[in-house]
Parts: structure tokens; sequence; C-alpha cells
């Protein structure tokens, strides 16, 4: 059952940004033809739940539970579901190297999951409004409300582990929790503005139905002295504020927020946030102040914002605060070149 939702998921969003004008196509795969794969791969740092599951021979009930998780150098799980008349499942693991991970109990936290493509990455510091109007997804949003406002961003990576066209496989990545701001309630669903505090950890699922739910815990930097790195944040916010001094001087739809992007997510990372959770969730000054320049810029194209969904991958896979203020820094000088010479263009433009 959870290979199906999350293959589901995967081939037909169930939420859009407020921007985006068409809802998604959902399609759905008959049971008596449907031969679905579903296999979870993590890299070092990563930490998942051995799924295993129970169904009848007519498919009509599924069960999906979870054991022991583990903390795995280099490893795969991979359910196959195949529904030709008969209900086969099977569980192939490949481990090269594990340890048994035993997060303590007070820095977890048991969250509704809503996954996204690979394009969709959600930074700390970082916000965005989502569109949700499927009844599982208003009913995430109101469990969210129930849990202190607080779910799981998280990326659904597509990875091809066979040669047949039929079998879709995923990595769970990319976990970001994320607290509501603002829910506007509409004729049809939600819009809900989302803010990313930290990176999290998947530990286990929980739930597949209606929605995701799992268990997670936070992920953070290294620590690095403060002497080391006070300058080099300083540097970062001087270069941020640079940056939205010219960007607020480009001509923008009408359409378009008064605050940057830049400046709404410094603003965030320089404050204290607020969260009724353990403090262990929420990063760093510093490391707060590292994602913040991993933000679109006004009238970006379409090139200039897939090089950046490549660098907020980077962002997020590092553990050295450092090193990403380092790359945050680079970034920023970088976009301030490439708004002067907007700012150059729309200048011509005027006269």
């Amino acid at each position: 059952m959870l290979a199906t939702i999350l293959t589901a998921l995967f081939s037909s969003s169930s939420f859009h940004y407020h921007s985006a004008p068409n809802k998604p196509n959902h399609k759905r795969s008959k049971r008596n033809q449907v031969r679905l794969s579903f296999s979870m791969i993590c890299c070092s740092s990563s930490s998942i739940a051995i799924l295993s599951t129970a169904s009848r021979i007519d498919g009509t009930v599924s069960r999906t539970r979870t054991r022991n998780s583990l903390s795995l150098l280099s490893h795969s799980f991979h359910l196959q579901v195949n529904v030709n008349g008969n209900h086969q499942l099977f569980i192939r693991r490949r481990i090269s190297r594990w340890c048994r991970v035993s997060p303590n109990a007070s820095s977890s936290l048991e969250l509704p999951l809503l996954p996204f493509n690979t394009n969709e990455v959600l930074v700390p510091s970082e916000s965005k409004t989502l569109h949700l109007y499927e009844a599982r997804y208003l009913a995430l949003l109101e469990e969210s409300l129930l849990r202190k406002k607080l779910f799981v961003h998280f990326v659904l990576d597509p990875i091809l582990i066979s040669n047949s066209g039929t079998e879709a496989s995923f990595a769970a990545r990319y976990g970001c929790l994320v607290i509501i701001e603002n829910i506007e309630r509409l004729d049809v669903g939600a819009l809900v503005s989302i803010r990313g505090i930290g990176r999290v950890k998947l530990l286990n699922f929980v739930q597949s139905e209606p929605y995701l739910k799992g268990e997670v815990i936070p992920l953070q930097d290294r620590f690095i002295g403060a002497n080391e790195i006070s300058s080099k944040v300083i540097a970062v916010k001087d270069a941020l504020r640079s940056l939205n001094s010219l960007e607020i001087k480009l001509k923008a739809p009408k359409e378009e927020l008064l605050q940057t992007c830049i400046a709404n997510s410094l603003t965030w990372a320089e404050k204290e946030p607020s969260l009724e959770c353990d403090q262990s969730f929420i990063p760093s000054p510093a490391e707060r102040i590292s994602f913040a320049a991993f933000q679109p810029i006004t009238r970006s194209t379409q090139s200039e914002t897939l090089k950046l969904q490549q660098q907020k991958l980077r962002a997020m896979d590092l553990k050295d605060t450092l090193q990403r203020l380092d790359n945050s820094l680079d970034l920023v000088n970088e976009n301030i070149s490439m708004v002067a010479a907007k700012l150059a263009i729309q200048s011509l433009e005027m006269q």
C-alpha cells in the first residue's frame, strides 16, 4: 500500500503552489493491472525504517508496519507488488554496513509528511505558499494544526534500479521541518504559507493513509567555534543586504511581493524562532543565516532557477556551516553581478 501511495504521489502531484494555474491530473491504476515496485535508498547520513507489509489475496486490505530503524552506509529496500490475479509481495535487502539507531525520545517527533519532487526542495528559512485541496491533504493540514502547526516537507527522489519501465523507485531525502505561518481558507481547499525551520532525518514511517506520517529527528551541522564563524556570518549578512538593495530596484510585476525573498529569509534567520518543540530542532543562528542566500531573485530566468535548485540540494547535503557560508557568499556575489547587469539593461530600456 505504501508503494502504491508513493508512486501515485510522485506521478501526479496532489498539491501545488499558489502560482500554479492548473490542477494536477489524478490518474489511478486499476488494482488488477498494477505492477509497482518501491525502493528507498539512503546515503551514509540517512536513516530509514525497514518496511514489512501484509495483504489479503484479493488486495482489498493492506497493512504496513515499521520495525527497528537502521542507519546504513549503503543499502536498498525493494518492495514489489505484483497484481496479476495473485498478490505477491517480497522484500529484498542489500546491506553493506549498518549500525542501529537509538534516537532519544525527547528529540524525536511524529509528524505528518508532505512529499515533493526534487525541483521543489525547501531549505531552512525559506517560505512558500501551497494550495492544498484534496481531502487527504486537508486532513494533514488539520493534524498539523493540532501538532503545533508543524509538519515535514521532504523530497521523493526517483532512482532507477531496474531496466523494467514498470518499476518506480524513490529515495526519501531533504527533509525539512516546517511551521504553518498563515492559512487562507478557500471555496476549494486552502492556501497555506509555510516556513522551513531546520533539516530532519526520517527514521521510519508510522502511517500511510490517508497521508504519510513518520518519526523524525533533528539534523544539524557539526559544531564550529563561534570566533571562527562570526566574521563569515557578518560578511554574508552584509552581502545579502547589498543584494536586497539592488533587487528592489528591479522593475517587477504588480503581483510580486513588496519584500524580496532574500530579505524575508534573512529577517527570519536573524530572529530566534519561537517554536513549541524540542530546541534541538532549531538550527543555530549561523546555520540559519547560511541558508538565507538560497532564495530566488526577482525576474529569475528558468536556467537561473534550475541552477538555484541544484545549489539548494548541495546546501542541504552539507554539514559544515562554514563551508555553506562560503558557498552562500559566492552565490550572493554572483547574484549581485547578475542583478547589476539586469539593472543596466532596465535603465537602457527606460531611456
